[in-house]
Parts: C-alpha cells; sequence; structure tokens
C-alpha cells in the first residue's frame, strides 16, 4: 500500500456523514432519543398496530396521508396469501438450509408487484413460518388473511392461535425495531433504491446487511450468556470473570447511543407484561446489574449501557421463537423501515455514488522506464 496518499479525508465507516434527508427516523445518541416519524419510540410504540406503524411510515415516505389500518391489514392479508401459493415450489429447496438462508431464498422469488412494499413484508412471515415447520418435519399452515400480521405469524409458526399478550408482545417488539436511522442495512436499501431498481431488490439488499454479525446477530448470543451464566448468584463473579478475560459482554454497548438504548426499556416492559418464567427475569435483571456496574468500573471512559439485543433476547425467547429464528423475525419489523427508507431515496434523492481515495500503486509511465 502506498502510504504516501493522502487519506485524512476518509471518516471510517462514514462516521457522522449524513448519507441523505429523512423524515422516517432520527437516533439522538447522546440524549438516548429514538423519534420514529415525528414521535418519541416509547409513545409511538403505545399508540400502533404493526399495521397503522406501517401505515404511517409509507405515507410519510412518499408525502402522502397514511393508508387506513384496515386498509392495511387486508392487504398484508393478501400478500400473506400469495406468498403462501408459492411455498409449493420453494419448499424442496429450504432442506439443509438455516432459516436465514430459507428467507433469502424465498424473498428473491417475490415479484415486483404494484405494491411490492406490501408483498415483500407480508411474504416474511409465511416463508419464516414455512422453513421453521419444515425443519420439524411439519406442514406449512396456510395464513388467515383475517388476522393481524403477528398473530398470523405465531399461529402458522405454532398451529395454534396466541394468546392476546403474546401478539401484543411480538406486535412492541416489531413495531419497536421498524426503524432505527441510517444503520448499515438501512442505508444498503436505499443505496440499491438509487438505482432505480425495485423495492423488493432492496428489502433483500438489507436483509443480506442485516445477517451480518456486526449488525443483527446479537440476540442469539445472549442467551447463551444467560445460559453461562446460569443462577442470579453467579451474575457478578461470571460477569467481572469475562471482564478479565477481554470478553465482550453481550447486549450492553450501542455504536451511536452513549447512553442507556430507549429500545431496551420499551422491550423491557413489552417483556414484564408478557409475564416469562420468573427465574429467567431474575437471571437476567442480576446479569444486567452485575454488567452495567462492572462495566463502569472498568471502562469509566466509556459510557456502556443496556442495548436493545439485551431485551430482545428474552422477549423473543418468551415468545418460544427458535433462536435461528431471531434474525428473520427483526427482519419482519425492519422490512417496513427499509421499504420506506427505498421509497423516499427513489422520491427524494438520487443515485448514492460516493467517491474514495486510492492508495494502490501508481502506473509507471511509458517514457519514465
Amino acid at each position: 500500500m502506498n502510504t504516501n496518499v493522502q487519506t485524512s479525508g476518509i471518516k471510517s465507516g462514514l462516521e457522522g456523514i449524513p448519507a441523505a434527508e429523512t423524515a422516517l427516523s432520527h437516533v439522538v445518541g447522546a440524549a438516548g432519543e429514538l423519534i420514529l416519524c415525528g414521535a418519541h419510540l416509547k409513545d409511538f410504540a403505545a399508540a400502533h398496530s404493526f399495521e397503522s406503524a406501517a401505515a404511517l411510515f409509507w405515507g410519510t415516505a412518499q408525502d402522502e396521508a397514511p393508508m387506513a389500518e384496515e386498509q392495511v391489514r387486508a392487504g398484508l392479508g393478501a400478500a400473506r396469501a400469495a406468498a403462501f401459493a408459492r411455498l409449493g415450489a420453494l419448499l424442496p429447496s429450504f432442506e439443509g438450509l438455516s432459516l436465514s438462508e430459507a428467507l433469502r431464498l424465498g424473498l428473491a422469488a417475490v415479484p415486483e408487484e404494484d405494491a411490492p412494499h406490501i408483498a415483500v413484508t407480508g411474504a416474511i412471515p409465511v416463508i419464516l413460518a414455512a422453513a421453521a415447520r419444515a425443519k420439524e418435519g411439519k406442514a406449512p399452515l396456510a395464513p388467515d388473511a383475517s388476522l393481524p400480521h403477528a398473530a398470523d405469524f405465531l399461529r402458522m409458526l405454532r398451529g395454534e392461535p396466541a394468546s392476546e399478550a403474546e401478539v401484543t408482545a411480538l406486535t412492541t417488539y416489531l413495531v419497536t425495531v421498524m426503524d432505527h436511522g441510517m444503520n448499515a442495512s438501512t442505508f444498503t436499501a436505499r443505496v440499491i433504491a438509487s438505482t432505480g431498481a425495485g423495492l423488493t431488490w432492496a428489502a433483500l439488499g438489507g436483509f443480506a446487511a442485516l445477517t451480518g454479525p456486526l449488525h443483527g446477530g446479537a440476540p442469539e448470543p445472549v442467551l447463551n450468556m444467560l445460559e453461562e451464566v446460569g443462577t442470579p448468584a453467579r451474575a457478578e463473579s461470571w460477569v467481572a470473570g469475562e471482564l478479565e478475560k477481554g470478553e465482550r459482554l453481550m447486549g450492553f454497548g450501542h455504536r451511536i447511543y452513549k447512553v442507556r438504548d430507549p429500545r431496551a426499556d420499551v422491550l423491557k416492559a413489552a417483556l414484564e407484561r408478557l409475564s416469562p418464567s420468573g427465574e429467567k427475569l431474575a437471571l437476567a435483571r442480576a446479569v444486567e446489574e452485575a454488567a452495567l456496574a462492572a462495566l463502569k468500573r472498568h471502562k469509566p471512559d466509556r459510557p456502556l449501557e443496556t442495548n436493545v439485543e439485551f431485551y430482545t433476547a428474552m422477549l423473543l425467547d418468551g415468545l418460544a421463537l427458535p433462536r435461528a429464528g431471531f434474525t428473520p423475525v427483526f427482519a419482519m419489523g425492519r422490512v417496513v423501515g427499509w421499504t420506506a427508507h427505498a421509497m423516499e431515496q427513489q422520491r427524494t434523492g438520487r443515485l448514492i455514488r460516493p467517491a474514495s481515495l486510492y492508495v494502490g500503486r501508481k502506473p509507471v509511465r511509458e517514457e519514465w522506464r
């Protein structure tokens, strides 16, 4: 590498560089705030069903009044039915694939229809539920277009209706993770959309970025960590031992938030309303308390607080969802953000084509030889 080339103009990871104007979400890391379509997360999550939140995101992206909640519910129900009709040709190909790989394959089969944002959003729970059931040797269940999105997913996955508390918990989760500023997967979706590619392609690219362990892959390791701790009495000694070895504590710290991740509090409240096993909740509380205290002592100059992954893990585990499906379930919510950002980019932006600084070898001119 030519070290003489000036590279001071680069900000590693594009840190702090605005790449678009958006009315969809805003993250204020220093204050621990997340604003979704003009409302603070806590208020937004309390006010919306999955369908009404999606309607607001898609309407905002197009600078239009949002569709009625019932209209979105009907559209998503029809999209789930259409996705199920495509399953027959896809299911044999799911064999041997992980749930994320099966979802990747299924999304690639979604046609770019008149309302691709609704089509791709409706397809995810159908593909995921079918792939998860196939791993257990069970046939897929047809969707019920009359049900809310979260309720139908749990029913297709389990083969029986979920409780109202379970549907509410999953809905809160999906709304909470619907969007989060210019994260890696959302930026990917906007780059793809900026080329003029369809929304289905943008969503598929967003999902590809989400599967990377530095973006959406931490919930499962949180559960592994809690299982390794075992009991609340071991929390302090286990945390101390991990920090002494230089290990990372899963579910703590965030690149953007310098204080507590506001999504953690919303999901913690949803988890407590779900009433999981008292032992699991007590263990989670003990580990969180021990971790925050130890991190404050261990790294006093670097604020490390609870992030969204900690209570995501507990909530999705409390819903008895397969751990291998945590990232695809995240995509069930975030796909609304991906498609909304793709719409907004195509309406207000232009082709995203950043520059680079060349640091390779310079060619030798013929006359210099």
